[in-house]
């Protein structure tokens, strides 16, 4: 299956400032986060935020921050997105303008961004977990939480391949755009 950038969009779960230190690679995943956020403003795909508890674990960092721009995160409690209800209507505005398949970024993989992806499939979208934008505290976890995505039919892609995918040719603007960021 195509993943075509008219009918995508993004999830950042909570890359906040209390959770990214603890977890396994924290720096590395922030830095592809930037790099795939920077990608989808090039090729227009919108993008949903969210923070668990910023009480308690702060902000977004501040990198994705930055390279989100203007940007209003959705609080939750509730590790996944969709038991949100002002979040799930954000993804119902989403589908009605087309949106079928969420790119889906953040930590931890085993916890809030893997019952996100289950719940979003259960809605009728198509989540794509970007695996290496993904982490856990510890790497087992991780590992645990892909091969768990893979057996509820998750797709799984990298940051470069799915711009890559979503520019579709080389030679356009979005194209040396996008080359630039996955030097």
């Amino acid at each position: 299956m195509r993943i075509k950038k008219e009918e995508t969009a993004a999830l950042f779960v909570d890359l906040q400032e209390r959770l990214i230190p603890a977890m396994d690679g924290g720096a590395e995943v922030v830095a592809r986060n930037v790099m795939l956020l920077e990608g989808l403003k090039v090729l227009g795909i919108p993008a949903v935020f969210l923070r668990q508890y910023p009480k308690g674990l702060g902000d977004i960092v501040p990198e994705v921050r930055e390279a989100a721009g203007d940007y209003a995160p959705f609080d939750k409690l509730a590790y996944s997105a969709m038991k949100d209800e002002t979040i799930a209507a954000e993804f119902a505005r989403l589908r009605a303008q087309g949106i079928q398949n969420i790119l889906v970024t953040g930590v931890e993989s085993h916890v809030c961004v893997l019952q996100s992806c289950i719940d979003l499939a259960e809605a009728g979208f198509t989540p794509v977990l970007v695996a290496d934008c993904v982490a856990s505290r510890n790497v087992f976890d991780k590992k645990i939480g892909l091969k768990r995505a893979v057996q509820e039919h998750v797709l799984l892609t990298t940051a470069e391949a799915i711009l890559f995918e979503l520019c579709v040719v080389a030679g356009t603007p979005e194209f040396k755009a996008i080359s630039k960021l996955v030097r």
